[in-house]
C-alpha cells in the first residue's frame, strides 16, 4: 500500500505541476493580437490528411485492488495513433500491454506453483488494452492556439477492451471492458516532433489479475510522437487579414467587373424579353395562316371545269351501285363546293336515247332521271331547291346510245 500511496501522490505532484501550464503558456508570443488579447479561432477545416500523429511510449502499469496488499507493478508499452480535427479537440486509438509479474506467499489462479528455492508463488501474465481516447487540448482552448508553444496540456477520457493471460502455466484468460480519465502532455522538441508524458487512471473488474472488485490500474509512460501531414492549423483571421491588405485598386476593378457583368446581364434579359415578343408574334401569324382558308375563284373553277355526268342501265330510273359511287364523288367534290362558294344556278337534264323504247316511255325516263338526281342533291346533300333547274330530253339518231341514257349536271 504504501508503493501505491508513493506513486499516486508523485502523479498528482506531476498532474499540478503540469495543469499550470496553461498559464504559463498563455504568457508565450505568438497568440495574442496587438492589444495583447488571447486570439481564438475560428479556424480552416483540416484536410483529412493533415493533423494526424503517430506515438510510441514506455513507462510502468500498475494493478491493484482496494484490499489486496500485493501491488504488480509491470512494464508498459503505449502505442497510439490519432489525428486534432481542431487545436483543442483530436481523438486517437491506442494500444496499452506487456506483462506483470509479482511474487505470492499463498497459491492462486496465476501463480499455482510453488517455487522451492523461495518458498513462494510467481503469479506472471501477460495483458493487452485495445482503446480509443477523446483529447481536449487545453492550453489550446483557454491560451489560443499556438505551432511554436513548448508545453501543451491534454487531458482526455479512454474506454476499450481489456485482456489478461496467463504466460508460463495454467489457462487463465480474461476479458473485460475497462474506461477511464488521462493526463498527456506534448512538449514540443521540433518542428514535427514532441516528447510525450502519459499519465492513465483505467478502471476494470479486478478478475483481469485473479482479485476481486474493482481495480484501478494508475500508469506513467514517456515517448516521442511525430506529427504526419501538415501539422498546424490556419486562423481564419489570417485569411481575412490577407483580403483586407489586397489592394484598393483591385478590389475596384473587381467591383467595376461586377457592375459591367449586372449590366449586361440585364441587357440581355431585355433583349431575351423582346426576341420571345417577337417568337409569340411569328407563332400567332404562322397558326393563322395555317388555319386560313384558300380564296375561291370562281370564274376559274367553272372555266376549267365541265359538265359532270352519270350514266343509267336501258329502262332504269336509279343508278347501279358503280355509277352512284361516282355521282357520290361529284356531289360531294364538285356539287357542295359550287353550294357553297358560289350563288349560280345547277342545271340537271335527265336524257334519254330514242333508239330504244317508244317516244312516251323515252320522255318518262328522262324526266324521272332528272327528278332522281333532284331528290338525290336536295334530300342527301343538302342543296337548296331553289337553286336547282329540273329539265329533259330525248336524244335521237347517235352512234352512241349508251351514253345518252345518262343525266347531265351543269353550272
Amino acid at each position: 500500500m504504501k508503493r501505491l500511496n508513493l506513486f499516486l501522490g508523485a502523479a498528482a505532484l506531476a498532474a499540478i505541476c503540469l495543469a499550470a501550464s496553461p498559464a504559463a503558456n498563455a504568457q508565450e508570443n505568438g497568440n495574442r493580437d496587438e492589444n495583447g488579447k488571447i486570439v481564438r479561432g475560428p479556424y480552416e477545416t483540416n484536410r483529412f490528411g493533415d493533423n494526424w500523429f503517430i506515438g510510441v511510449a514506455g513507462g510502468i502499469n500498475v494493478f491493484w485492488n482496494e484490499g489486496y496488499d500485493n501491488l504488480r507493478i509491470s512494464p508498459s508499452l503505449d502505442a497510439n495513433f490519432g489525428k486534432w480535427f481542431t487545436p483543442s479537440v483530436g481523438m486517437r486509438a491506442g494500444y496499452q500491454g506487456l506483462y506483470a509479474q509479482v511474487w505470492s506467499p499463498i497459491a492462486t489462479t496465476l501463480g499455482p506453483t510453488l517455487d522451492t528455492e523461495k518458498n513462494m508463488y510467481l503469479e506472471k501474465f501477460g495483458y493487452m488494452y485495445i482503446h480509443g481516447d477523446f483529447l481536449w487540448n487545453i492550453s489550446n482552448a483557454f491560451s489560443g492556439y499556438k505551432e511554436t508553444r513548448f508545453w501543451d496540456f491534454v487531458p482526455y477520457l479512454h474506454a476499450g477492451y481489456f485482456r489478461t493471460y496467463a504466460m508460463d502455466e495454467g489457462t487463465f484468460a480474461s476479458n473485460q471492458l475497462a474506461a477511464g480519465v488521462g493526463l498527456l502532455h506534448n512538449l514540443r522538441l521540433a518542428n514535427r516532433l514532441d516528447l510525450i508524458i502519459d499519465m492513465r487512471a483505467t478502471a476494470v473488474d479486478g478478475i483481469v489479475h485473479g482479485a476481486d472488485g474493482l481495480a484501478i490500474l494508475p500508469s506513467v509512460t514517456m515517448g516521442l510522437a511525430v506529427d504526419l501531414g501538415w501539422p498546424n492549423f490556419v486562423r481564419s483571421s489570417t485569411i481575412i487579414a490577407a483580403v483586407e491588405a489586397a489592394s484598393l485598386d483591385q478590389i475596384a476593378a473587381m467591383e467595376a467587373a461586377a457592375v459591367a457583368l449586372e449590366m449586361a446581364n440585364i441587357a440581355l434579359q431585355e433583349e431575351n424579353a423582346d426576341l420571345e415578343k417577337a417568337n409569340s408574334k411569328l407563332s400567332k401569324e404562322v397558326t393563322k395562316l395555317k388555319n386560313a382558308q384558300p380564296a375561291f375563284n370562281a370564274e376559274k373553277f367553272f372555266g376549267e371545269m365541265g359538265p359532270a355526268t352519270v350514266y343509267f342501265e336501258i329502262g332504269k330510273t336509279v343508278l347501279n351501285d358503280k355509277e352512284m359511287q361516282h355521282f357520290d364523288f361529284i356531289a360531294k367534290n364538285i356539287v357542295e363546293q359550287v353550294s357553297e362558294q358560289t350563288k349560280i344556278y345547277i342545271t340537271v337534264l335527265g336524257t334519254a336515247d330514242s333508239n330504244t323504247g317508244t317516244k312516251q316511255r323515252n320522255q318518262y325516263l328522262s324526266k324521272a332521271r332528272g327528278e332522281y338526281i333532284y331528290n338525290l342533291l336536295t334530300t342527301k346533300y343538302g342543296i337548296a331547291p331553289d337553286r336547282l333547274v329540273v329539265q329533259s330530253k330525248v336524244l335521237s339518231d347517235k352512234a352512241h346510245p349508251d351514253l345518252e341514257r345518262a343525266v347531265t349536271i351543269t353550272f
